[in-house]
């Protein structure tokens, strides 16, 4: 029985260091942690204040206003992490069988950010103004989901 082979064509990432895989070569080597003062939420009833924070991203270097408004920030993660490793691949989808192509992503628990807007939208407004995105913002295969419809990926 032969096994299936898995080729790495391309490297993309969107760290708490740098948001190039040459930024965050560099970074390693140098020694530097991204680890910091935590600053997107509220630490003090906390014992831990401090984590590797992503702090300068841009969505909008890599997908449109409409287009990142339909997803959790994880997602928005993936996909500019996604965009680098496809154009360092060089890879053109156009010419590929898309379901011999498919996008995986790891996550552990998806659009946190998400659930969290939603169920204090729940509480404090009612279930009438909850989003309708929600559920596709915060499913744990949002991520390579929007990897897949942006380039057309059918594959496993």
């Amino acid at each position: 029985m032969s096994k299936r082979r898995v080729v790495i064509t391309g490297l993309g990432c969107v760290t708490a260091l740098a948001e190039s895989v040459e930024g965050l070569f560099t970074a390693l080597c140098e020694g530097k942690s991204g680890v910091s003062t935590i600053e997107s939420f509220d630490t003090s009833e906390y014992p831990v204040r401090f984590g590797g924070e992503i702090k300068s991203f841009d969505v909008k270097k890599y997908i449109d206003h409409r287009e990142s408004k339909r997803m959790d920030r994880f997602s928005q993660l993936a996909i500019a992490a996604a965009i680098q490793a496809i154009n360092d691949s060089g890879l053109d989808f156009a010419k590929e069988d898309s379901f011999r192509v498919g996008a995986v992503v790891g996550t552990g628990i998806g659009g946190i950010q998400e659930i969290e807007q939603q169920h204090e939208k729940l509480l404090k407004k009612g279930p009438g103004r909850v989003s309708p995105f929600c559920v596709p913002r915060l499913m744990a295969n949002a991520a390579s989901g929007n990897i897949a419809i942006r380039y057309g990926l059918r594959g496993p």
